[in-house]
């Protein structure tokens, strides 16, 4: 019997990016977990990022997200990187631009690997590295009519 990681359920698929986006409507959790579907995989990792009612002490009123025309192709980019240092099956990522309300969904990500510890690292590597080096700026306006732009890489 070959060793388990002979097997090529164990290895990274030959094209894992399933879905990438940067959206004005509605996320779909639905969408985005058909995608990463696998019959090899034995663990799928999904990340939702919704919007909150506070930031840093203070009451959220409105929030708006904008991206730089590059935001599609740098999520590649990030993509790419989780692919080449985890063994992904399937990889999705979506992100919401214009203004959202609390309760919205912003990001949804997830990763199909061979073992849920895989899964688990490369989703969290997917949306850290995602928040930091793809270009996409939140706009937040506090209740005390203050504001603030986060996340401009």
């Amino acid at each position: 019997m070959a060793p388990m990681n002979d097997h090529p359920g164990e290895q990274a698929a030959q094209e894992p990016i399933k879905l990438l986006a940067v959206r004005e409507t509605a996320l779909s959790l639905d969408e985005v977990f058909r995608a990463v579907g696998d019959d090899a995989s034995g663990g799928t990792a999904l990340f939702v990022g919704t919007v909150r009612n506070h930031d840093g002490g203070a009451d959220v009123d409105a929030l708006g997200y904008s991206c730089h025309p590059s935001a599609e192709a740098e999520m590649r980019r990030v993509a790419e990187k989780v692919v080449a240092e985890y063994p992904v099956r399937a990889l999705a990522a979506v992100h919401r631009i214009g203004d959202l309300r609390v309760g919205d969904l912003a990001v949804v990500v997830a990763v199909s690997c061979p073992h849920r510890g895989e899964a688990f690292e490369a989703c969290r590597k997917l949306i850290d590295d995602l928040k930091h080096e793809v270009p996409i700026w939140k706009h937040q306006t506090f209740s005390d009519g203050t504001e603030e732009w986060v996340g401009a890489c």
